[in-house]
């Protein structure tokens, strides 16, 4: 597999065939831009809007498991894969992702969300064909935001 995180998720995306998946060029550097996104805990409630916190345990492991509580109070556990450039969250519904790579003193940057069991592959595409596209950009906007203020 490429050593490149976005083609990755690129990859990771076409075999999910996730119902969100963009990227794009932000005219910021990399460090910025990824400590956004490797922000989980306190970042990560502000890019997803029907989710009301994160909780990531304390430590330096990059495979950990979190706590998702959504707006109304539904909680998930998530399996989180965090190392530079990367991040690959699941549970058993659904699976979310994020990666960047440094770019002519920018940062090319990726995100994803895929339903995981089969019985959910027709609401995804509804979502892919109604929302996908509108949703991930809009994620995009936003962590370039929060990170022109960092």
């Amino acid at each position: 597999m490429s050593s490149d995180p976005v083609a990755r998720l690129r990859v990771v995306a076409t075999g999910l065939r996730a119902a969100m998946y963009a990227e794009e060029r932000i005219d910021l550097p990399y460090d910025r831009v990824w400590g956004i996104a490797a922000d989980l805990e306190r970042e990560l409630p502000h890019l997803v809007p029907f989710l009301r916190e994160f909780r990531v345990p304390p430590g330096d492991s990059d495979r950990k498991a979190a706590l998702a509580v959504g707006t109304l109070g539904v909680r998930e556990t998530f399996e989180v894969r965090l190392a530079p450039g990367w991040c690959l969250m699941q549970s058993r519904l659904v699976v979310g992702g994020m990666a960047a790579v440094a770019e002519d003193g920018g940062t090319r940057f990726a995100v994803l969300a895929a339903t995981r069991p089969a019985i959910l592959q027709p609401v995804q595409w509804m979502y892919g064909g109604l929302l996908g596209e509108r949703r991930s950009r809009a994620f995009i906007r936003t962590i370039a935001q929060r990170a022109a203020l960092r």
